[in-house]
């Protein structure tokens, strides 16, 4: 009632004679120790707070507000390790984690801090902060501002560090697209894609032919492919038939994207399920030993291989009725190859508004960054081998610099919470 009032000397008094009773009352606790604080009285500030904390260590804003006091006195060890702790118990608290961003860049500890404010700046951004001025609040402005620029300096460095090695081995001039490539990534250049139809959601290698599909004779590994397209069908027939390790292609945990993305033209569900050999880069070594021919022939492509993220190859299985809906890939610099085993009528593909209907053992190949859907209108299922393949009109040291940028800003990211 007389923080109500604005009486503040009462409420304190209030707050005193109620620690007599309750010496471990958080609130008051918490109140009493701002009034010192506001007062200069830093030391009876933190000796609240402490006290505070002691009372109910899982409590995030006390380990908030003591970090926050640690921060403003200059006690950054102390600082950096009270906001780790509120953020270990509420992960989201993004200002705590701006003030651990600080307290560590303090500290010397600028690459732990360049993950702390890209993080914070992610974590703040995802519940519809920092977006503009509006809905960044006043106080917080400047160091918003200082952390968005420290991130983009931030990352520029570590990038340029992580290509460095292979410019110091061949010389910048070899490098000199993927250099246009990060600018691009980096939002320090336009893009100026040759053909409108083509967004990569991700990342954009620019100055190579821009086409939704490439022809056979760049791909001098799919004539052996379709010749033994008979054996990879009769191990997948294999498969089909013991419906094991078949999972949803979709696996977000978003069931809204594959409503959005899925669609059926019958009266079944939409399903798009997978039988991976790889995925995100990692081998499905039980999959590849139930189908040993296949996972050879795999093994001997230029498949993409990427830490993490590639390569990804599959049995891509489409059941009747099912219409994968219009969507776009992340990058150009690997292209994506249909080996067609199980191919009924009335299923097709089309690639930025081309269309191609898909041969049973001829290879098909195209660049996914441009809009491309897929769809099986028949009453039986369709199977196609999916493969990940480098775009052939990267140059191989162009595809080890890729190798290297992608895993760095796979940990960049990673370590920003995304």
């Amino acid at each position: 009632m007389h923080i109500r009032n604005n009486d503040v000397l009462l409420a304190e008094q209030s707050y005193w004679r109620l620690l007599q009773l309750k010496p471990d009352d958080v609130e008051a606790l918490h109140f009493l120790a701002t009034e010192h604080l506001e007062r200069g009285e830093t030391s009876k500030g933190i000796d609240l707070l402490t006290k505070a904390r002691d009372a109910k260590p899982d409590c995030a804003a006390t380990w908030h507000h003591l970090g926050a006091v640690y921060l403003q006195s200059g006690q950054f060890a102390l600082a950096a390790d009270s906001l780790q702790r509120a953020l270990q118990i509420s992960p989201k608290l993004f200002v705590a984690r701006l003030r651990l961003a600080t307290a560590l860049e303090e500290s010397g500890q600028s690459r732990e801090a360049l993950f702390a404010y890209f993080r914070a700046i992610n974590d703040a951004q995802a519940q519809g902060r920092w977006l503009s001025d509006s809905t960044t609040a006043p106080a917080l402005r400047a160091s918003v501002k200082y952390a968005m620029d420290y991130v983009d300096a931030g990352r520029k460095q570590v990038l340029e560090e992580t290509l460095e090695p292979l410019r110091q081995r061949y010389g910048r001039s070899e490098l000199r697209r993927v250099d246009h490539c990060l600018a691009i990534y980096l939002g320090e250049q336009l893009a100026n894609l040759p053909d409108s139809r083509q967004k990569p959601k991700f990342l954009y290698f620019p100055e190579i032919p821009s086409q939704p599909f490439y022809p056979k004779n760049q791909f001098p590994w799919q004539s052996e492919l379709e010749s033994v397209s008979s054996v990879i069908r009769s191990e997948l027939l294999e498969v089909m038939e013991k419906k094991q390790n078949l999972e949803p292609f979709l696996q977000t945990g978003e069931p809204k994207e594959g409503e959005e993305l899925l669609t059926s033209s019958g009266e079944n569900a939409p399903s798009w399920d997978a039988y991976f050999f790889y995925r995100h880069g990692e081998r499905y070594a039980e999959n590849c030993q139930q189908c040993p021919r296949t996972a050879e022939l795999l093994d001997s492509i230029p498949l993409v291989r990427i830490r993490d993220h590639a390569p990804e190859t599959l049995f891509s299985v489409l059941s009747p009725g099912t219409h994968i809906m219009p969507h776009r890939g992340v990058t150009n610099t690997r292209l994506v190859t249909h080996l067609p085993l199980i191919v009924p009528s009335n299923c097709a593909l089309r690639v930025g508004g081309e269309l191609h209907e898909w041969r049973q053992g001829e290879c098909v190949t195209f660049d996914d960054t441009f809009e491309h859907e897929a769809w099986n209108r028949s009453n039986q299922t369709r199977v196609v081998l999916i493969i990940d393949s480098w775009n052939p009109d990267l140059s191989d040291v162009e595809r080890a610099a890729v190798t290297d940028l992608v895993s760095a800003i796979g940990d960049l990211n990673r370590k920003a919470g995304l």
